[in-house]
């Protein structure tokens, strides 16, 4: 499994087929002051379709990508499944005994989702750990190969996880993520715990909800014992969530390959499916247009196309039906959550708790902001609790045998 370093150079024939299309593009009309009751705004769509037509500069930001993100390819053998050909970036610490981190990703991101934290994670200081930096492109995005048969879920994807964090060495490691990030180190915690994964932190920690049968000690605390404040705003986020935002999950879990039409072969469709998310699942976040279509654009010239991104609702919802969470006390090795407000699903901690062993929660840190995409909108934070958790004073220091992240 040797690797290749890997540089992104998306050939001209496709940026000139972009601006074709570009050309092409019919808005739709909208409703007066609809603001954003009915999706993305009409106003937003326009501005950002007349930028990326005429003004963006994707090579400007083609070349950024390159000079900031050391990034290779490697074939992994998936069980089943054939070999793949995974995109990664992968950046050591100066610090020899730093700590190797797997960081994975959700959707709607990408490996882009790791450009903000990577400097901080691998800095050397005598005041906090260093990290030596794992992030996997995951399989169908990005520049990662796409698998082509049915069935490819949590349990694949942790073990593209895994093989890569092996072949470069790292026997033992702790991973970090989010949205399917969550999830996927959840599998890996699962699978490879304590002989290979040796401790986790999400920044969208996940459960089981109450339930009379399968949870009811849960439910009971649910029904006896009041929230916070705080908590009680996070559950009304939820509910939002659910019945305002959460249609695309149906969507691209039942039916990914209809969707993927439009957004394989509509860069305005794409866009406003992926900004409508960037936008309102953040916390008053100020995105740049550059910024939106940068990360918009690594969709569009992704090696499999972006109808391949969306196919992981449709495979983990038929392996796992409507269960995301992992089982009470499957995940036995240390854990740590952060919980930012604006988060998608916003769980009382002994909701989130509950999905593990209470005893393996080990460090837990709450911000009075941020939202879904943690370690592009709050990095420092991210980053800091990572640093908590992992250092001299942490809970969970010195997990890794003899790579405690100080030189």
């Amino acid at each position: 499994m040797a690797e290749t370093p890997f540089m992104i150079a998306v050939p001209d024939e496709k940026l000139d087929l972009l601006k074709q299309k570009l050309a092409l593009t019919a808005l739709p009309d909208e409703i007066e002051d609809a603001g954003w009751d009915y999706g993305a705004p009409l106003a937003d769509i326009r501005r950002l379709v007349s930028r990326w037509s005429d003004g963006y500069d994707w090579r400007k930001y083609e070349a950024q990508l390159n000079e900031e993100l050391p990034q290779f390819t490697r074939d992994i053998e998936v069980k089943g499944f054939g070999t793949l050909n995974v995109h990664y970036v992968h950046k050591k610490s100066e610090v020899v005994d730093a700590i190797p981190l797997l960081f994975v990703h959700g959707w709607p991101g990408s490996f882009l989702e790791v450009r903000k934290i990577l400097p901080l994670l691998v800095d050397a200081s005598p005041e906090h750990p260093s990290f030596h930096v794992v992030a996997v492109g995951l399989p169908g995005f990005g520049f990662s190969e796409a698998p082509k048969e049915k069935g490819f879920e949590f349990t694949q994807f942790a073990e593209v996880g895994n093989k890569l964090m092996l072949a470069l060495g790292y026997n033992e490691y702790v991973t970090q993520g989010g949205d399917w990030g969550q999830m996927i180190t959840e599998k890996v915690a699962q699978v490879y715990g304590h002989k290979h994964s040796k401790a986790r932190h999400s920044n969208m920690p996940l459960a089981t909800p109450p339930h009379p049968i399968q949870r009811p000690l849960l439910l009971l605390s649910h029904l006896l014992f009041s929230y916070s404040e705080k908590e009680q705003e996070g559950l009304k986020r939820t509910m939002w969530y659910r019945e305002k935002s959460a249609g695309y999950f149906q969507e691209q879990s039942t039916q990914p390959q209809t969707l993927g039409y439009s957004l394989a072969d509509s860069p305005v469709g794409l866009l406003a499916w992926l900004y409508e998310k960037l936008i309102t699942w953040t916390d008053n976040y100020p995105w740049e247009d550059d910024e939106i279509l940068t990360w918009i654009s690594v969709y569009w010239f992704s090696r499999a196309g972006p109808a391949a991104s969306v196919r992981i609702y449709y495979e983990v919802k038929q392996a796992n039906g409507e269960r995301l969470a992992a089982n009470p006390g499957s995940i036995t090795i240390p854990t740590g959550y952060s919980y930012f407000p604006k988060e998608i699903v916003c769980l009382p901690r002994r909701i989130a708790r509950s999905s593990d062993n209470c005893s393996y929660v080990v460090f837990e840190s709450e911000h009075e902001s941020g939202g879904h995409f943690a370690a592009h909108e709050k990095p420092q934070e991210l980053v800091g609790d990572l640093r908590k958790m992992f250092g001299k004073a942490g809970p969970a220091f010195g997990v890794v045998p003899g790579k405690t992240g100080y030189a």
